[in-house]
């Protein structure tokens, strides 16, 4: 049954699905709308059953339009995936590195990219930033050679490289009460905190150190999806914040906040350059996966003098 579809077929099931209209894909695909209806007739005839149903005047796929378009996705990538492999073979010392990099990373990443780029000019490099689930989808399907992110889920088969340590700490406004005081996890219980999105990777580090302290049900006062906001929020007054070092090692440097004594902080987990096991790696990507691994931890933030040093210890001041 599959032998009868084409290529146009399943590209015109994407294009469809994306506009949710016959008419757009249509004049997406430079055809005429009876011809799409053709094309869409014949390919409904042959699995015989409907691809789309249409809801509120817009085309919606149906469970077997989704199968086809999660072929078309696997199709099209490896078409794609043929493309960067042909050209390299033209080519060896040319290519393209797709990079997805969580927000958290995005405070030194662009800087040991601009290294390698300085390096080896010829590579193209596609900087993808996004939250920790964002990065894992694209891992997952394959659309990201590489990831520079904390520890990606089991459930992903994952290729690893150890980038460097990175500490996670409590953060506050440069007047605030707690400051030189040495706390546990406990007394910040009734503090308000302003933190990240369910699912980013520093909001469930942050859950399982207080869970571990005892702490069930800590004071959330406000969800935040950026890293800046959240420190901006922090130099107002409006809370503490559980977070990445390295995220504010600026703003510690100039003053503008403090760290925390807390008991058992920093935690310290590890940046990682991450691939899919099965993702295809062709030279370019080779060549700055060997970069971030041998070279990638010499970017990262380091805290002022009193503030810790490279391991952002508080109880390491001199």
């Amino acid at each position: 049954m599959a032998s009868h579809w084409t290529l146009k077929q399943l590209r015109l099931v994407a294009l469809a699905a994306a506009s949710g209209s016959y008419a757009k894909a249509a004049q997406d695909m430079g055809l005429s709308p009876p011809a799409v209806t053709a094309q869409m007739k014949a390919l409904e005839e042959d699995l015989g059953v409907p691809v789309f149903e249409r809801v509120d005047g817009r085309l919606r796929p149906t469970a077997a339009g989704a199968e086809l378009l999660a072929a078309q996705h696997r199709i099209a990538h490896a078409l794609q995936e043929a493309e960067r492999a042909i050209a390299a073979l033209k080519s060896p010392d040319r290519g393209s590195v797709v990079v997805g990099v969580v927000s958290t990373a995005k405070y030194f990443a662009p800087m040991a990219l601009a290294a390698f780029r300085k390096r080896r000019p010829e590579i193209e490099l596609k900087l993808m930033i996004g939250n920790r689930e964002e990065i894992i989808a694209g891992l997952v399907s394959l659309d990201f050679d590489v990831a520079i992110m904390g520890r990606p889920p089991a459930a992903l088969e994952a290729k690893t490289e150890i980038l460097g340590d990175h500490p996670h700490v409590v953060i506050a406004p440069p007047e605030h009460r707690l400051i030189g005081q040495r706390i546990s996890p406990m007394d910040l219980a009734k503090e308000p905190l302003l933190v990240r999105e369910p699912g980013s990777g520093t909001r469930i580090l942050m859950e399982r150190v207080f869970e571990e302290a005892g702490v069930a049900q800590p004071a959330i006062a406000m969800e935040i999806g950026s890293n800046e906001t959240i420190k901006q929020a922090v130099m107002a007054g409006l809370g503490l914040s559980f977070i990445s070092a390295h995220t504010v090692a600026a703003e510690v440097a100039d003053g503008r906040l403090k760290v925390l004594e807390v008991q058992g902080l920093p935690v310290v987990r590890q940046w990682l350059v991450v691939r899919a096991k099965e993702k295809r790696l062709l030279p370019a990507g080779r060549a700055l996966l060997d970069f971030l691994a041998r070279e990638g931890g010499s970017f990262l933030p380091q805290m002022p003098e009193g503030e810790g040093g490279r391991c952002f210890l508080p109880e390491a001041r001199a």
